[in-house]
């Protein structure tokens, strides 16, 4: 079996143009990246090794490269493949596209674009209040307070901005205006302010290896990132992660944003909920990423081996 090494991203890793027939007669996991990151973005490093540890020989693979033979893989999981985005329907056509992907191009193609948030928000979920602008349509401000504006196709804050109001009123509303004359759907959420002082919390969730629920992993709390207007840019390396316990409050919230996902979208692996306290203290959802989120697996350090298992018991 040959081994590439890729010392500025950490453990060998199994190349997937050089994988043997020995490979092909056990265990096979794809791990879905993107050329940004050919061998995996760090995060998920201790998920690889979990794998191989287990007698699970793993590839990072593109999820565009032409050469990949996914129907050679038991799973095929999706991890970091954060270009997809301005090649949406190229992405969504490609994970149907896939036998054994996890999570399922069906909850693919529903999380890969936020206005999966009213429909949460109508079953119940504690959501932050958000205002949809389809292309065509005109936005109408609110009078004051701190706003959000971003698309509802993006990954990694990409083309997301926060804005004071009345003092930004131009650029909130040329921004809204850019998203939608682009055919792009723009939402607008209040700025939730407890994000400076508490941060955003993430709870992670993995499925259980006997049951396959999702079952409570770990969280991890992400640092302020919104510091003004949109500047065009993304920088998934720009985050401040660190380990964290969920309240109460958090678990609660979680629990009935995952209780409100339709159910047939329930097959997951793999699931993280965002959450930030709102201006009552009650934590409200600000995602819920079932596609393509870093699980933050440095931040817990049996983290990657629930995942490794549940990706287990899937083979």
């Amino acid at each position: 079996m040959a081994l590439d090494v890729a010392p500025e991203h950490g453990p060998l890793i199994l190349s997937p143009s050089t994988s043997t027939q020995a490979t092909r007669e056990s265990s096979r996991v794809a791990l879905v990246t993107c050329g940004l990151f050919p061998s995996l973005w760090d995060d998920d490093h201790p998920l690889r090794d979990a794998l191989l540890a287990k007698g699970v020989a793993v590839d990072a693979v593109r999820w565009d490269d032409p050469a990949a033979d996914w129907a050679s893989y038991q799973a095929v999981v999706l991890r970091s493949p954060w270009d997809y985005v301005p090649r949406r329907a190229e992405f969504v056509a490609w994970a149907h596209s896939v036998p054994g992907l996890l999570n399922p191009a069906a909850v693919v193609e529903w999380n890969t674009d936020k206005r999966y948030l009213h429909e949460l928000a109508e079953a119940g979920a504690p959501v932050t209040p958000t205002t949809y602008v389809s292309p065509g349509e005109t936005w109408q401000p609110p009078s004051g307070g701190e706003w959000v504006v971003k698309p509802t196709i993006s990954a990694g804050s990409q083309d997301t901005g926060r804005y004071a109001l009345p003092s930004q009123l131009e650029l909130a509303e040329a921004h809204v205006a850019r998203l939608t004359s682009l055919g792009r759907t723009a939402m607008i959420q209040p700025y939730l302010s407890a994000v400076d002082t508490a941060g955003e919390t993430a709870l992670l969730y993995f499925a259980d290896p006997s049951s396959g629920t999702l079952t409570f992993s770990h969280a991890a709390r992400k640092g302020p990132m919104l510091t003004g207007p949109d500047e065009g840019k993304i920088d998934p390396g720009s985050e401040d992660i660190t380990a964290r316990s969920a309240s109460p409050a958090e678990l609660e919230t979680a629990e009935r944003v995952l209780a409100a996902i339709p159910e047939r979208f329930r097959d997951l692996l793999y699931a993280r909920v965002d959450v930030i306290p709102g201006p009552d203290g009650v934590p409200l959802l600000v995602e819920l990423e079932l596609t393509e989120p870093s699980l933050f697996l440095r931040t817990s350090p049996a983290a990657a081996l629930r995942l490794a298992e549940a990706i287990r018991t899937r083979l």
